[in-house]
């Protein structure tokens, strides 16, 4: 069937997924995002919907930016306007294009409204669909953008969404949403990503689980505000429209100006969220800067000592670290200005000479010459009013000046949308990593952003802008520091801010039980290699909860591993165990930052599994932990899907970490004589686990020994 006019302009595939870009001269729009369709020739009528009656006399375009002067009645992808109102609604046509298997690049001219657009789409080898936008100015007066957001057309049958979300010391908690005429959507007015809500949404078929179902995930890589639309209702169809949220009158373009929306990033898999979660790893792991040397095993002071800094105290802290086998050491909050509590001293970023009258320096000797690096905390884009750099510059706070100030945590958040304050923060952190032997920032952000005027004009565009321009500007200059994001722990997580750090802080709270569920949620975009992870003291600071230490070591343990515990007060016992397991990461450490990442659905929702498996499919290891109580003391098989199915694999429990029941007759025969079985049946059959404790469980080790026939 010939639809004049209509083409498919760009059919871009890995050899796993299809993007099928189709046009007639306006608009293009994505006509499919699904399983690859293989190389055969793409008629344009496979894409096309009837008109119907009571409508329009079109079918209007899912634009890759929808128009509401296409006839679109959804949220408009583009809303811009001029002075007086004019060019509100704007009509674009293509001037030019190119594609290829893996890119996608159109050009379009609105010549009335004189506005120029063009769309970038790109699917890297790992499956990642990423899209972004540019949207230029070419009239004589001033243009206002309130919004610009790119379209992600879904199939019907993507009935359910997941997002991400919590709170402080409970991020990356996964909520799952019934998706039918409804419209959905998750923002973000926090001027930072938020704890609340991370910036995905997975839509997917009902009941999709990890290792089946239809889903298609969608990430906006951006760490100020943000909206993503997931809309049922408008023609009967589904489209997640994301992009930036912009406040009144954030962004007026000269003429000649232009303004780049963040890039979305979107993968679909036809076999549950695993693969998903693979796909944006491998996306991560690909890029040019991504951590490539072995993630240090790390020891931060601030769960130890606070804000006590008291040299003898903390080299003799030094001393304990390097005993357990720590490769990094982290000097916390309190080393700077008249830093002594949280009241005072953000912003005089240099070392303060009451609580350090001879300098970092006997410190960082001690720490370098037991064999460690040393790090150091910073939270440059914060001030407290109590600080010299206040007294100075009141002005240079992003807040409107007109009333009252708003204080969160004691303090206020510096205007990164000014040069010279980025210049002012940018000569204090040279100056210290040029003066000292520093390997490491851990780089805080701790509050929200209230009221954030920059120049006279909402600012939370220029303040992202602005933090990504010191970053990327201090990282130019120190290429070797390692830097971590961290904001109250998981507040500012993205694609956006890791293109700038190296790792995560991912929450404040060490809390293992809590940690289960926080870091099963952050492994859906990012890999453990970026993840935070630490061992804290046998009562959490921030629950109170009290947990074994070998409870404790097995959910750090897949991660960037580390300590936040005052060693000085742990038996001999738990420092000679805590060495053990050091000892242990570091030998797994290959297989956790560089294998697939492993989440088993369980019948049983208060037992947990999780782990790695090798590339190669050779090795895995995987944890079995029972978060709380259930109605039978029996465990279901244990299945395990992503094995190589011809393969041999012998099974062992790692004994240095976790804690089943101890009773013999509470084991299965396997954990003293081994298990062998092949791939296929641990997936099919599983593998019978111990009677394991509430909070606690075990750590198994496959190793390929042969392959079967």
């Amino acid at each position: 069937m010939d639809v004049p006019g209509r083409e498919v302009l760009a059919h871009l595939t890995d050899g796993t997924t299809s993007v099928v870009v189709v046009g007639d001269g306006g608009m293009p729009e994505i006509a499919f995002w699904g399983a690859a369709l293989g190389s055969a020739d793409l008629d344009p009528a496979l894409f096309v919907r009837p008109v119907v009656g009571g409508g329009l006399d079109v079918d209007p375009p899912v634009g890759l930016v929808t128009e509401a002067s296409a006839g679109w009645f959804g949220r408009p992808g583009i809303e811009a306007y001029r002075q007086g109102g004019r060019d509100a609604a704007p009509r674009f046509r293509v001037t030019s294009c190119e594609a290829d298997s893996a890119r996608f690049v159109v050009e379009l001219d609105d010549v009335h409204a004189a506005l120029h657009l063009s769309v970038e789409l790109s699917l890297d080898d790992a499956g990642v669909l990423s899209a972004s936008a540019l949207l230029r100015n070419d009239g004589s007066d001033p243009l206002h953008v309130e919004a610009l957001r790119i379209s992600l057309p879904l199939p019907e049958r993507a009935g359910e969404l997941l997002t991400v979300g919590g709170r402080h010391t409970f991020e990356f908690l996964e909520q799952r949403t019934p998706w039918d005429r409804s419209c959905i959507t998750v923002e973000n007015r926090r001027g930072k990503t938020s704890h609340e809500r991370l910036p995905v949404v997975v839509a997917g078929t009902s009941g999709f689980g990890e290792h089946h179902g239809e889903v298609w995930g969608c990430h906006l890589g951006w760490s100020g505000n943000y909206e993503l639309v997931c809309d049922a209702v408008t023609d009967g169809r589904r489209v997640i429209q994301a992009g930036e949220l912009l406040l009144a009158g954030e962004i007026e373009l000269a003429p000649g100006e232009y303004y780049a929306t963040p890039a979305v990033h979107g993968v679909t898999s036809a076999t549950g969220l695993n693969a998903m979660s693979t796909a944006f790893h491998r996306h991560l792991r690909a890029r040019p800067g991504h951590p490539s040397a072995p993630r240090p095993v790390h020891l931060n002071t601030w769960e130890a000592v606070y804000f006590n800094h008291d040299l003898p105290t903390l080299l003799s802290l030094a001393d304990a670290a390097a005993r357990v086998g720590v490769e990094l050491f982290v000097l916390d909050d309190g080393w700077f200005g008249s830093r002594r509590d949280d009241h005072r001293g953000l912003g005089d970023w240099w070392v303060s000479p009451d609580a350090w009258p001879g300098g970092l320096a006997p410190l960082i000797t001690h720490v370098r010459g037991l064999g460690m690096d040393f790090g150091i905390w910073v939270e440059p884009e914060m001030v407290n009013p109590d600080s010299d750099l206040y007294r100075k510059h009141p002005d240079w706070a992003l807040a409107d000046q007109r009333y009252p100030l708003v204080l969160g945590r004691n303090q206020l958040v510096l205007d990164l949308g000014r040069a010279e304050v980025r210049d002012y923060l940018f000569g204090h952190l040279d100056a210290l990593l040029h003066d000292h032997d520093i390997a490491y920032l851990k780089w805080d952000h701790n509050r929200d952003l209230v009221s954030p005027v920059s120049l006279g004009r909402a600012g939370v565009h220029r303040q992202t802008v602005g933090v990504y321009e010191l970053l990327d500007r201090l990282r130019a200059a120190h290429p070797g520091v390692i830097i971590e994001t961290c904001a109250s722990g998981g507040g500012r997580v993205d694609f956006g801010i890791l293109d700038r750090t190296d790792r995560v802080w991912v929450s404040d709270s060490i809390d293992a039980l809590d940690r289960l569920s926080i870091q099963r949620g952050f492994s859906l975009l990012f890999p453990p290699e970026l993840m935070g992870s630490h061992i804290g003291a046998p009562v959490t600071h921030t629950t109170k909860r009290t947990h074994r230490l070998g409870f404790r070591a097995l959910v750090a343990l897949f991660g960037a591993f580390g300590i936040e515990w005052n060693l000085l007060e742990a038996s001999d016992d738990d420092i000679d165990y805590l060495a053990e397991i050091v000892e242990l990461h570091k030998r797994f450490r290959p297989l956790l930052h560089g294998g697939e990442v492993f989440r088993a659905d369980h019948p049983d929702p208060s037992v947990h599994v999780h782990g790695v498996i090798a590339g190669d499919r050779d090795e895995a290891l995987l944890a079995v932990v029972r978060i709380a109580s259930s109605a039978t003391h029996h465990t279901a098989p244990i299945q395990v899907p992503g094995l190589d199915d011809d393969t041999m694999y012998e099974l062992t429990m790692v004994t240095e970490v976790g804690e089943p029941l101890g009773h013999a007759r509470c084991q299965p025969d396997w954990i003293d004589s081994k298990l062998v079985a092949t791939g296929r049946q641990l997936r099919n059959v599983g593998f019978v686990a111990p009677q394991l404790f509430p909070e606690n469980g075990i750590l198994i080790h496959l190793r390929a020994v042969s392959r079967h026939g």
